[in-house]
């Protein structure tokens, strides 16, 4: 029985006998159609078989289901007839961090993304963990690109003045038995995958270096190679620097087809026109496979996984020093079962101190079929910090101030999908990116970069290349004396429009005056963050919107949250002193 008909025969009997198992491609491709997400996820986990095929397709259909894919509302010829030398598609970490690498030699390079923003999905959705790695495997991608990935990290955010916390990652015992057994077994994993400087921190100890360290504890693996960063802030950094050394940036771009000819894209329809590329690079993150059956270059399926996060406010900074989990081997007394977190494909969730002095914890895993599901329910946040309070035991429900939900973008593998094009000619896949994903970003833009060089040769290098950017640090974080010398250079840096986050006038007018201006709410409080604090934007709001609409030169009206369809203000609803007097 060759591979195909054992592949087969698991389905037929664990999931449905209706589903027809096929080798396309060097691929395991499924059709059919079943009323269960879960039964389609189940019968693509089982059709993997990393040694006979390049991975699994599954093309089976949910019952009565459509996704509805956000598009915008614009259409125009912005970028019809342009020719670049290269197109990257999908703007979140991964596909900003090639374009800065791309943009240290002259090719002509465009970046499309179809939201309003860059970073809007998992690249603003995500914990901003840089990881250690000691969870993966040697032989797969996601090890290769997260240590280098990892290692890359300090000179990147110097040269980007965004802020990189090593305080390091730690996984706390709850028995003694797992600091007796369990630790020499990561100690063994971390040396076997070239991870440095892990040790054991006793329980005292332990709680000095961790004041959010529970009362349970039995000590930890400290890894101090772990790592937090703002990871909407880095991708929006590298796309500022992508732009100011000469990469296009096209915002609200949707890519809606490909035309090949012999093995080859020869043209890329949007709805802002037709884009002839010499070379496409796919970062579309949960619709890689969609860009990759586009261009006749797909091996791989991404199903959807939803995490979702809750966000303490900043008095309990103190709940976490460093990146906290429990052992994923271990249970607290008083649970009916072990909680297996590895079959759910997911770390388990942590205590994260971000690099904004918030609290973040999470997050969890579940599958779904929708690809753009950022919804969140009592339940999921119920979970979370019922399955974290026994971390974060000085945690109450009152010190959540808001809470969100990210997709990852696994393949059935597990694995990411780095690569040069298969059976096309001119395409480079980075497809698969989950977590690690942020970690690997910077390693796999060098790779992305090298084979671009080797696909379209002509190398030159960008003379005017500037690999630092200049942002104005937080007048927060700054001392009394500090802060004075910016107000005198720049009174606008004196008038705080944020009270929550201590924002000034001036750094949201930096924002608006960098290479890649964007003008809604979000996108200013993803970059300078009026709005994260406490109210969450209820004194600000008005202020950022009048600051917009003075600086775009268009009505309050014109200012949106987000997308186009997201409308803040409608119109006046009292007459005022100009219309009264006749004006």
């Amino acid at each position: 029985m060759n591979f195909i008909n054992k592949i087969e025969k698991k389905i037929h009997e664990s999931v449905s006998p209706l589903i027809k198992v096929s080798l396309e491609n060097k691929c395991v491709l499924l059709e059919g159609e079943l009323p269960s997400w879960d039964a389609i996820v189940t019968a693509g986990t089982l059709a993997v078989d990393k040694k006979h095929s390049l991975g699994v397709i599954n093309n089976i259909k949910l019952t009565g289901f459509e996704d509805v894919i956000r598009k915008p509302a614009v259409e125009d010829s912005s970028l019809d007839g342009t020719t670049p030398d290269i197109l990257i598609i999908g703007g979140g970490v991964v596909g900003c961090c090639i374009a800065r690498e791309l943009s240290k030699y002259s090719y002509n390079t465009i970046l499309v993304e179809k939201g309003y923003d860059v970073a809007l999905a998992a690249s603003s959705h995500n914990d901003g963990d840089v990881h250690v790695g000691i969870d993966l495997h040697n032989g797969t991608q996601k090890h290769h690109y997260n240590g280098r990935g990892n290692a890359l990290y300090d000179d990147l955010c110097k040269e980007l003045e965004v802020s990189l916390q090593r305080t390091g990652h730690t996984i706390v015992f709850y028995k003694n038995w797992e600091a007796k057994i369990i630790y020499p077994l990561l100690k063994l994993q971390s040396k076997l995958l070239g991870i440095k400087g892990v040790r054991f921190s006793p329980p005292e100890e332990f709680k000095t270096l961790e004041t959010g360290a529970p009362s349970w504890s039995k000590g930890a693996a400290f890894m101090p190679s772990g790592a937090e960063v703002s990871p909407y802030k880095l991708t929006v950094a590298l796309a500022e620097n992508a732009a100011a050394n000469g990469v296009k940036i096209s915002l609200n771009t949707i890519v809606s087809g490909m035309t090949t000819e012999n093995g080859a894209i020869t043209a890329v329809q949007t709805n802002r026109g037709t884009i002839r590329p010499k070379l496409v690079i796919n970062a579309a993150g949960v619709f890689a496979d969609k860009i990759a059956d586009m261009a006749g270059d797909r091996t791989f399926t991404i199903h959807a996984r939803k995490g979702t996060s809750l966000i303490l406010d900043k008095k309990c900074q103190a709940y976490a020093v460093t990146s906290m989990t429990k052992s994923p081997f271990s249970k607290y007394d008083g649970e009916e079962k072990r909680v297996e977190d590895a079959k759910k494909h997911t770390k388990g969730g942590g205590i994260i101190h971000t690099v904004d002095n918030n609290v973040l914890i999470g997050p969890s895993a579940t599958e779904t079929p929708y690809r753009e599901d950022t919804t969140t329910s009592k339940e999921e946040l119920d979970e979370i910090y019922n399955k974290l309070k026994k971390i974060s035991e000085k945690m109450t429900y009152g010190d959540v101030i808001t809470y969100f939900s990210g997709v990852r973008a696994p393949t059935y593998e597990e694995d990411f999908v780095v690569r040069k094009g298969l059976f096309c000619k001119n395409i480079i896949e980075t497809a698969g990116i989950q977590s690690p994903g942020l970690t690997a970003a910077p390693a796999i833009a060098q790779d992305a970069a090298a084979w671009s060089i080797e696909i379209l040769g002509n190398a030159k290098k960008n003379e005017a290349y500037n690999p630092n950017r200049k942002h104005t640090p937080h007048l927060a974080d700054l001392s009394v004396a500090e802060r004075d010398e910016y107000i005198k250079k720049n009174p606008d840096y004196g008038e705080i429009v944020c009270r929550c986050e201590e924002i000034s006038k001036g750094e949201i007018l930096d924002a608006l005056n960098s290479p890649l201006p964007v003008y809604t709410v979000d996108a200013i409080k993803r970059r300078v963050r009026p709005g994260m604090g406490r109210c969450q934007g209820g004194f600000c709001s008005p202020l950022i919107v009048k600051m917009l609409a003075e600086k775009a030169g268009t009505p309050l009206e014109g200012i949106v949250k987000a997308e186009t369809e997201s409308t803040i203000l409608y119109g006046a609803t009292k007459i005022g002193e100009e219309v009264g007097n006749g004006k």
